[in-house]
Order: C-alpha cells, then sequence, then structure tokens
C-alpha cells in the first residue's frame, strides 16, 4: 500500500473518536509548522532527497513527512509523485513561494501564513496583496440575472422567455 493511503485512513479516519483525531491533527500542525519555519528559513535552498531521508532530516515519522508532502505538493514547483511514493521514492521540496503563501491563506491556516519567516521573503504590502489576491479569486461574481420579458442577452431583439428562456 502506498504510503499516501495509508495515510490518509489514519488522518481521515472516520470512525475514530473525535478527540483523539483531534489531538492528532493538533500535533501534525505543530510538526508541519516547524518545518515551515526551517524551509522558510532559507527558501532559495534546493531540499531533496527521499520521503526517508527528509523525515529524518525535519524529525517526523515517515507518515508524517507523507502528509506534509501531501499538503505542499501543489505549492512545488516540480510536484512530487505522492501517489505512487514510498521510503525510498526521491522528492524534492522546492517550492513556489507565492503559490505556497496563497495556498496557505486559501487553507485558512494562519499559524502557517502569519510565520515571522514571510517578513524576510515579502514586505507587508506583497503579502497583503497575495492574501486579498487569493480570498478574491475565490468570490463569485454573480451576473444582472435576465427577467422573463426583458430582451434576450443573444440579440435577436425577442423577448428572454421567447428565445433562450425556453
Amino acid at each position: 500500500m502506498a504510503l499516501l493511503e495509508q495515510w490518509q485512513k489514519v488522518a481521515y479516519n472516520e470512525k475514530a473518536d473525535r478527540g483523539e483525531l483531534q489531538r492528532f491533527w493538533q500535533r501534525y500542525f505543530l510538526l508541519e509548522k516547524g518545518v515551515y519555519e526551517q524551509l522558510l528559513t532559507n527558501p532559495d535552498e534546493k531540499v531533496e532527497g527521499t520521503v526517508k531521508e527528509l523525515a529524518e532530516k525535519y524529525n517526523l515519522s515517515v507518515m508524517e513527512m507523507t502528509g506534509f508532502l501531501d499538503g505542499i505538493n501543489d505549492s512545488l514547483v516540480e510536484a512530487n509523485p505522492i501517489d505512487t511514493m514510498e521510503e525510498d521514492t526521491k522528492v524534492n521540496l522546492v517550492f513556489d513561494k507565492e503559490k505556497l503563501y496563497k495556498n496557505m491563506v486559501d487553507a485558512k491556516a494562519d499559524w502557517l501564513y502569519e510565520l515571522p519567516q514571510w517578513k524576510e521573503i515579502f514586505d507587508d504590502e506583497k503579502r497583503r496583496a497575495l492574501f486579498l489576491e487569493q480570498k478574491k479569486s475565490g468570490t463569485v461574481h454573480v451576473g444582472k440575472k435576465v427577467g422573463r420579458n426583458d430582451p434576450c442577452p443573444c440579440g435577436s431583439g425577442k423577448k428572454y422567455k421567447y428565445c433562450c428562456g425556453r
């Protein structure tokens, strides 16, 4: 069984005790924050290795590293093969800074996008701009509703109810 499947069985186990699952995620989020603090301290470092090597480097279990890789994968310059990865699979943590920041905002992970290391990467104005850009990307703008008796927006000259509203 691939590592990601094992991670998902534990992390998203609907049969687990709610309190136990909550403690699991609290512990995981602390570990995740520690890894991000290290990565963001030197954001241009090219971090590579096997899943097991990176787990050892950041003092995580292989399962915790699997969860971390699953979370960061969308923010990487080159995605890792997370669906099929095993302990000896070569992976990287080379991330796109803007994409990572926006993904943290999208995940509502304020404990991550408010890390002090971001101040060394982006100034206040840039962080605010990225934050707003991400928030606005999820906003749906609904246009004016066409009434039954309004002229059809297709330009036929007919009423909407006799044209495209059928």
